[in-house]
């Protein structure tokens, strides 16, 4: 899409502030500590947060924007990230510790982290200075070993966004003025909405969108499409809803989610005929039912070559050790703190690894 000269003359500024730290000509001491928030010493030198030591995804690419129906670096090239969601913070936290963390990054190679804070079931409406504290200490902490940090306001019940609109915008009114600084955070402002029109999804983002603007101006943000974000396809709708009134904003992208077993091939097709026009990324999927059983690698296979082809960025469901077979590592595998390799981990963790890192 095309920026204003107010915003492109501060995409710039914020490009050569970037390279400058990458040249050593800023630094940045970057905090880093377990996920609950004990604190200990980065092990390698970090510059604008990025380890030092270590080629990362954020070096590659630097701040990566919106140019035409794709993901772009900062050179304005196509760019295809893939990483991982984690699961819900209030449960899982001891499945994102440093020994997690540097796991999904220098094992996994992993390109972008999104970090699910859950307005409700037991998570942010219970405390949101805890979960606003844990979000920001792990965007620092996956920021230090250079992965794109993705901010998933997690929403799924009541299908409404606007039913938790003011805590949305405290949250991201808070997440985006300690991050602002920062190059590789995107803003997923709804995870889930259902039983909701497009038009109530757009007016829930024209009141959002404006309160990270202002204090982030360049980043890219992550807008849902109705039905689950399925494009409307889980209720009786399809892509054009979207296709035919998208957002008048710059520099946004819309969320396509997917497991495998429900979706077939209505749903690829949805997301095939979508990106051809829309910036699409697939911020949430699963080689599993929704429900958390049966893999189904054929179909997901599909939708992988579908969107390595069209370079649609994507985040795997979910960084957990439940016993369901959507979860990557094995039951108890987070408590034994051992995370590198493929022995800790469930087949759908084995599969999804093997295709991030390829």
């Amino acid at each position: 899409m095309r920026r204003s000269l107010n915003s492109s003359g501060r995409w710039v500024v914020r490009s050569a502030l970037v390279m400058a730290s990458a040249l050593g000509l800023l630094a940045v001491n970057t905090a880093c500590g377990d996920a609950t928030g004990s604190a200990t010493h980065s092990r390698t030198p970090v510059k604008n947060g990025i380890s030092a030591k270590h080629a990362t995804p954020v070096r590659n690419h630097g701040t990566v924007r919106v140019c035409g129906a794709h993901l772009c670096d900062e050179s304005g090239n196509p760019v295809q990230l893939r990483g991982m969601s984690t699961h819900g913070t209030q449960w899982y936290a001891h499945c994102l510790t440093d020994g997690a963390l540097d796991a999904l990054a220098y094992d996994w190679k992993v390109d972008v982290l999104r970090v699910a804070t859950y307005a409700r079931e037991g998570g942010y409406e219970t405390n949101p200075r805890k979960f606003t504290e844990l979000a920001s200490r792990l965007i620092d902490r996956a920021s230090a070993r250079g992965m794109y940090v993705i901010v998933d306001w997690h929403m799924i019940n009541p299908g409404d966004p606007h039913e938790d609109l003011a805590e949305a915008r405290t949250f991201f009114e808070q997440i985006a003025e300690r991050h602002k600084h920062r190059n590789n955070v995107l803003y997923e402002i709804a995870n889930e909405p259902h039983g909701v029109s497009w038009e109530r999804i757009k007016s829930y983002a024209d009141a959002v969108i404006p309160v990270i603007r202002s204090r982030d101006p360049d980043s890219v943000i992550l807008v849902p499409t109705p039905a689950w974000s399925s494009l409307g396809l889980h209720e009786f709708s399809d892509e054009k809803t979207v296709v035919n009134a998208p957002l008048s904003t710059e520099n946004v992208m819309y969320a396509f989610h997917f497991y495998a077993p429900e979706a077939r091939e209505a749903s690829l097709a949805a997301l095939d005929r979508a990106s051809a026009t829309l910036p699409m990324f697939v911020t949430e999927w699963g080689t599993a039912s929704w429900k958390g059983y049966g893999n189904d690698f054929p179909m997901a296979q599909k939708f992988v070559d579908l969107m390595a082809k069209k370079k649609i960025s994507w985040t795997n469901w979910a960084v957990s050790d439940n016993e369901r077979d959507l979860s990557v590592f094995k039951r108890g595998a987070c408590s034994a703190g051992t995370f590198a390799g493929t022995g800790v981990l469930k087949p759908a963790g084995v599969w999804v690894r093997e295709r991030i890192r390829s």
